[in-house]
């Protein structure tokens, strides 16, 4: 009788294992590539955050946090996104942008620009992200590196400068209003004490 190999865990499976062993705290992009032992470990974080809804929390999140690094902040799962792009929706997207990165111009299959240990692997992204009220229509979707895909989650393509946000929040309903206060006070804990400690 032949016995059956057991299955090997994905990558995506020892992130999240290794995620929860670590609530609280903070873990490294050099610790969670190995952990994944994947280059698209940055992709695997974001299906955790995004279509699982484990709230990771970035230095787009608090100003603590150094670029690269990752924090589970608890077991309590947030929204999550399905990930429902179809694979007509996908090829469209990808021949529109000439199999190339929107962000840097590597060719799909090329040895990368930034990175020539690794051959351009293209995606799928969002121009506005879903967590941001973006759709999976494909005037909202963009080709994307894996290289350039680790570093865009939350970005869109123009940054709206401090008096149009400052507009856009004076037109928001209050409660709105204390979301966003909430949110900074989160992100910048320490500057928002040394303000209330000014007034």
């Amino acid at each position: 009788m032949s016995k059956v190999a057991p299955k090997s865990k994905g990558s995506r499976a020892k992130l999240r294992e290794y995620f929860i062993k670590n609530v609280g705290k903070v873990l490294n992009s050099e610790t969670l590539r190995k952990v994944a032992g994947t280059s698209e470990w940055g992709r695997r974080v974001r299906e955790l955050r995004n279509e699982e809804g484990m709230n990771i929390v970035t230095h787009n999140d608090r100003s603590e946090l150094k670029p690269g690094d990752y924090l589970l902040i608890d077991l309590k799962p947030l929204p999550a996104f399905e990930r429902d792009i179809s694979k007509e929706v996908r090829a469209f997207v990808l021949d529109r942008n000439g199999f190339t990165c929107q962000m840097c111009g590597a060719a799909a299959g090329e040895p990368h620009l930034y990175d020539a240990g690794r051959k351009t692997r293209l995606h799928i992204g969002h121009i506005i992200d879903k967590t941001m009220g973006g759709s999976d229509e494909p005037g909202n979707l963009k080709a994307i590196c894996s290289v350039c895909n680790e570093g865009a989650s939350n970005l869109t393509l123009n940054r709206p400068q401090a008096i149009k946000l400052i507009a856009q929040v004076r037109r928001a309903p209050t409660s709105d209003q204390l979301d966003i206060l909430k949110w900074v006070i989160v992100k910048f804990p320490k500057q928002a004490e040394g303000l209330i400690k000014k007034s």
